[in-house]
């Protein structure tokens, strides 16, 4: 008889090591459970994460506290239209060495952390989003024909605020398929405001934060989470899933033919599937479960759809045509 391989101590300790971090960032991230779930599962299953919300939400207090609890080195950047893709990648300076020796030097740019906070991703012009597409993708910078790797681990947070348009530019979609998650960080409610009065009125918890890891336990629990068990019929299902997204498909249900435009890409499969793992471990299971997929469903999914026009001025937006599609797909399994 085979061993239940999530009775091995290394599949206790991740289990317990991500419910440890769980508990420490809802304790000073208040209000944002969901999210603080959402973050933790991207983060492990070695993905990026766009967070699209209002300003004073959090969203940069998450990231630090994200950090500091994993013991990574953090850096921002503060997105501005005259950022340039050389003030975050790096740049060739001139430099003279100890012996009078002159020479050019690759500096190394913010994204060389191990967590990089993009802030307002969307106030940078294409050309530096760009520079982002080669980090996000490949792990390296390439500079002057030389190539540089990133740290590992490597995890790129990016916010954006809905609601401003003036001075911004749209991710295009083939940027946007690079993150794996796309996170839309809700308002508190009236007892989250509250407790916020007591943890963060007077300091932020997230720069006395004690890490409870470290960057190789992020490495070790992330690839234990590679190992977890994916039946076929997960497989078929995270399969149907996708296909039910693309209009022209078999596969497409009622409301992706009626609301859509394109569907998923094949890469939101890869994602579903790495996400269902992480959120597995995370539940005590060494299998991953359709109640798995259906959870990260919607934060994969709801940026690489397009509405069809129409649907757009009936006031209708993702979430809402993506929670029919997996309402009916949910249904089938």
């Amino acid at each position: 008889m085979t061993a239940n391989p999530g009775a091995t101590p290394a599949f206790q300790e991740a289990h317990r090591r991500l419910q440890d971090l769980r508990a420490t960032l809802d304790g000073v991230i208040v209000g944002q459970d969901e999210i603080v779930t959402h973050l933790v599962t991207a983060v492990f299953a070695g993905g990026h994460v766009l967070l699209e919300g209002l300003p004073g939400l959090g969203k940069t207090h998450l990231a630090k506290a994200l950090a500091a609890a994993l013991g990574l080195h953090w850096s921002r950047v503060q997105c501005t239209p005259d950022l340039m893709p050389a003030d975050v990648t790096g740049a060739e300076i001139y430099a003279t060495a100890a012996g009078g020796e002159s020479r050019f030097e690759f500096r190394p740019g913010p994204v060389f952390a191990q967590l990089v906070l993009v802030d307002e991703i969307n106030r940078a012009t294409p050309r530096t989003q760009a520079a982002l597409l080669e980090a996000m993708q490949e792990m390296q910078v390439t500079h002057a024909g030389t190539s540089h790797r990133l740290p590992s681990p490597f995890c790129v947070l990016a916010t954006q605020n809905p609601i401003e348009l003036e001075g911004t530019y749209p991710l295009p979609e083939a940027q946007l398929d690079r993150f794996m998650l796309k996170l839309k960080v809700p308002y508190p409610d009236r007892e989250a405001l509250r407790t916020m009065l007591d943890v963060s009125l007077d300091d932020e918890p997230a720069d006395s934060l004690r890490p409870i890891a470290g960057p190789d336990d992020v490495l070790r629990i992330a690839a234990l989470c590679r190992t977890v068990l994916l039946a076929e019929r997960c497989k078929e299902a995270a399969v149907s899933l996708v296909l039910a997204t693309q209009p022209n498909a078999g596969g497409g249900n009622s409301a992706a033919r009626e609301h859509l435009r394109y569907g998923a890409s094949p890469r939101a499969l890869q994602a579903l599937i790495r996400a269902a793992r992480v959120r597995a471990v995370m539940a005590g299971r060494a299998h991953v479960d359709i109640a798995d997929l259906e959870a990260v469903a919607l934060p994969v999914l709801r940026h690489r759809i397009l509405l069809r026009l129409d649907s757009e001025l009936e006031g209708l937006d993702a979430d809402s045509v993506l929670r029919s599609v997996v309402d009916e797909w949910r249904r089938a399994f």
